[in-house]
């Protein structure tokens, strides 16, 4: 399995170097548009190679979708939180009842009580 994992990665890093290779060509990427940018008299703007834009977009978007998956996972994040704290619980409530239980008794019986 890990021989074929790095032959995947090798594949996906030809590719995207293929795909780097064939878009070296420079593209003007604006804040907003022309028409708007008149009004205010600024143009921001900036010229880059085209894959670092397609790139920046694939970034951009795994970004996006790990924090949208963060967020709409939070109720489950605190419900198994809140599930634990009542485990967690529930476990000290026994061991405390065990204990009132085996009080007075002799160790090796209050072991031989829990055993059973």
């Amino acid at each position: 399995m890990r021989y074929i994992r790095y032959a995947c990665i090798a594949v996906f890093g030809i590719a995207l170097i293929a795909v780097a290779i064939a878009n070296r060509g420079l593209v003007s990427l604006q804040l907003i548009p022309s028409e708007v940018a008149g009004w205010f008299s600024v143009n921001p703007q900036i010229e880059l190679p085209l894959f670092i834009v397609i790139f920046g977009g694939i970034v951009v978007g795994l970004l996006v979708g790990f924090v949208w998956e963060w967020v709409r996972e939070h109720g489950q994040r605190a419900e198994a939180a809140r599930q634990a704290r009542e485990m967690r619980r529930l476990e000290r409530e026994i061991a405390r009842l065990k204990d009132e239980k085996n009080a007075g008794k002799d160790e090796v019986l209050a072991l031989l009580d829990e055993a059973s």
